[in-house]
């Protein structure tokens, strides 16, 4: 995948009557802020940033062009209007070539596996990782094939590849995806139910032929 490139240009003017005037030129106002501290003001265009975005994570490295300058930034955050959906502010990170930064990753899931074949259900309750690498070796995603998990098994992070220069940050013991068998409506009943079934009370028969009358 190509790197997504946006252009963007200073922001002058500060203050909420401004981000609204910015909105209704269809631009979107923004700030990039770097590791020295000292934030910058831009604007986008709006129909340019939602379009190329749209396929990206928070681990996908974008180009940022502003006035011709180019920056590489994480899109950190992005809030919409609450009633249309439309986004209103956007924050990115810049990140520098050859300085470690920490990441967090998302985990995909591909595969049936063995064990679900034969009855069992997957379970996959990781869904991103933390890493440190340099900007040029930080994976948009990290894909774990499952295929071979049998029933009782269980995959973890330690036992996922990672690129070359890419350190693990995330504890390795943390379970990726497991297989179980799948709980039958009989073994998900408690011990007590069982126990309240056998001391119930038996109900009595009603008379074959009704009650005689005296």
């Amino acid at each position: 995948m190509s790197q997504v490139v946006l252009s963007a240009k200073n922001r002058q003017g500060l203050g909420s009557q401004e981000a609204r005037r910015i909105r209704r030129d269809g631009r979107i106002p923004a700030v990039l802020y770097g590791r020295s501290g000292k934030p910058i003001s831009l604007e986008l265009d709006a129909g340019e940033f939602v379009s190329r975005v749209k396929n990206i994570s928070e681990s996908t490295i974008v180009k940022v062009e502003i006035d011709g300058q180019a920056h590489e930034a994480f899109v950190k955050d992005t809030q919409r209007n609450i009633i249309n959906g439309n986004i209103i502010h956007v924050d990115f990170y810049e990140v520098e070539s050859g300085i470690a930064l920490r990441a967090r990753v998302s985990v995909h899931i591909h595969g049936t596996p063995i064990g679900v074949r034969e009855g069992g259900v997957l379970e996959s309750p990781l869904h991103e990782i933390e890493v440190e690498c340099l900007p040029k070796d930080l994976p948009e995603r990290i894909d774990v094939d499952v295929s071979e998990l049998k029933v009782n098994q269980s995959l973890h992070v330690r036992d996922i590849a990672l690129g070359d220069g890419v350190r693990l940050i995330s504890a390795a013991d943390q379970v990726v995806a497991l297989v179980k068998f799948a709980r039958t409506e009989a073994a998900a009943s408690t011990p007590e139910d069982a126990a309240a079934a056998d001391t119930a009370p038996a109900a009595s028969p009603a008379p074959a032929g009704g009650e005689k009358k005296a």
